[in-house]
């Protein structure tokens, strides 16, 4: 699934792509794709322009005229930009027409992406009850001290909670816990002072650090030809042997997830 640098480099994609451009018209392909109405979607739209480009966790969030469009990409979502002359994929499922001649397809090989129209005043900082950014001041120690207060699940399942910190996902989670030291099967109540500043540093230094990259692409992400190059950056996520110390990395399940760790290294 594309987490928080992905969607970042989606968004910058489309922001230098279609900046005001208008909507002449859509074609709804697949209308499970609209949450609600998709006669209201396509009505309420057209006209539109893309004004404003911004992120919310792992969420695109485009300001229009008069609303606000939503989309989250879920595990394979992905944009491109074509001409009406193209032949259509069977996966692509809504296609923005533009006024100048161009389209903005969306491409979902698994239906799981969605997309919802919104007041344009909508408030962003409870959205979908997900936590600060990253990037935010308000993601600092303190917050994390309070945050835990309480709380034993595995250090793994509270950087993927997303009511805990907006869009990290289980690649940047498995990075962020080797740069801090700390196996991600280890409790959050066991964690100290320093830990707590470690986390702050490390997820935004990784996340930073993979948006200047482009992302990660180790499956299916790629979307305007863009290809993610942090995977050759990733010291433990689907690694073998530990480029720190020499040892095998491991695996093991943690909340139905894979988490990968360096024994040595991660105490």
């Amino acid at each position: 699934m594309p987490e928080l640098p992905e969607v970042e480099t989606v968004l910058r994609a489309l922001e230098v792509r279609v900046r005001d451009a208008e909507i002449s018209d859509i074609i709804v392909r697949w209308p499970k794709v609209i949450e609600g109405d998709p006669d209201e979607f396509v009505k309420t739209l057209k006209g539109q322009h893309f004004r404003e480009f911004r992120r919310r966790g792992k969420y695109l969030l485009f300001t229009m005229d008069d609303c606000l469009l939503v989309s989250h990409l879920r595990m394979e979502g992905k944009y491109f930009i074509k001409t009406p002359e193209e032949p259509y994929s069977r996966h692509e499922h809504l296609v923005f027409c533009l006024a100048d001649g161009r389209q903005l397809r969306y491409h979902d090989t698994r239906k799981f992406g969605r997309m919802q129209i919104l007041p344009k005043d909508t408030d962003l900082a409870s959205f979908h009850d997900l936590g600060p950014e990253p990037f935010d001041a308000g993601f600092c120690r303190e917050y994390i001290h309070a945050w835990r207060r309480g709380r034993k699940m595995p250090l793994k399942s509270l950087l993927l909670n997303q009511s805990f910190v907006a869009g990290v996902g289980n690649i940047y989670a498995d990075e962020i816990l080797f740069a801090c030291g700390l196996r991600p099967g280890r409790s959050c109540a066991r964690i100290t002072a320093a830990d707590e500043e470690h986390l702050v540093q490390e997820t935004r230094r990784i996340l930073g650090a993979a948006i200047a990259s482009g992302g990660t692409t180790i499956r299916s992400y790629n979307s305007f030809g863009i290809t993610g190059l942090f995977q050759l950056e990733c010291q433990v996520h689907e690694q073998k042997i530990c480029r720190k110390c020499g040892s095998e990395i491991r695996m093991k399940w943690i909340g139905g997830r894979s988490s990968y760790y360096c024994p040595h290294c991660q105490k």
